[in-house]
Parts: C-alpha cells; sequence; structure tokens
C-alpha cells in the first residue's frame, strides 16, 4: 500500500486547509486511515481516524470540531479538513493505513511521507 499525503501549505491563523490521502496498491488490505502529526522537537500525535466506508471515525478531543475526516471510497483518497488553525497546529502532517481505528502509531502499517502545514501568527 502506498499513500501520497497533500495539501499542506502556509496559512494564518484562523484559516483553513483541506489535506489529502491518496492511497494506492492493496487497499483492501487496510480497514482504517489516520492522520498524525508531529511538531519539531515533540513526538508524532494521533489526530484523527476512519475506516474506509466512512461509517467510524475517532478524533484527538483537542481537534474535535475544528477538524473534520472523510473517506472517498471509490477515489481510495481521505481528506482532513481543518479550520480555525493555529500556530500550535504547525506540524509535519502524515497519514497511516492499518487494520484497526486506532491512535497509536504502533497500530498502523503503512505510512506517507507527510506534508508540512505552517500557520503564522
Amino acid at each position: 500500500v502506498q499513500l501520497q499525503a497533500s495539501g499542506g501549505g502556509l496559512v494564518q491563523a484562523g484559516g483553513s486547509l483541506r489535506l489529502s490521502c491518496a492511497a494506492s496498491g492493496r487497499t483492501f488490505s487496510t480497514s482504517v486511515v489516520g492522520w498524525f502529526r508531529q511538531a519539531p522537537g515533540k513526538e508524532r500525535a494521533f489526530v484523527a481516524a476512519i475506516t474506509w466506508n466512512g461509517i467510524s471515525t475517532k478524533y484527538t478531543d483537542s481537534m474535535k470540531g475544528r477538524f473534520t475526516i472523510s473517506a472517498d471510497n471509490a477515489k481510495n483518497t481521505v481528506y482532513l479538513q481543518m479550520n480555525s488553525l493555529k500556530p500550535e497546529d504547525t506540524a509535519v502532517y502524515y497519514c497511516a493505513a492499518g487494520q484497526f481505528l486506532s491512535r497509536a502509531t504502533t497500530n498502523y502499517d503503512y505510512w506517507g511521507q507527510g506534508t508540512l502545514v505552517t500557520v503564522s501568527s
């Protein structure tokens, strides 16, 4: 399974971005896609995850209400809509695919290369 994350960039505080994670290869071997982020000097942290059928989602509490994850099964693509962005949201955002709707990085088998989101104050 190959994952390609895109959509990052520079945005002012209060702005919005939509990240995309396009999957290819043996996507049927996975059940969920998650988004994680890693700020400079910090550990990779869970953001949100979704099942490919879009029925089940999981969020980090602090981002619920600002971030929305969605899936387009026909396009093998998962999106992360990020609104009301804050400077502390600045990080490299990674998408990952796995079998379980989980917050743990160890439950994800495949990782994309990451896309940088920078939020200026």
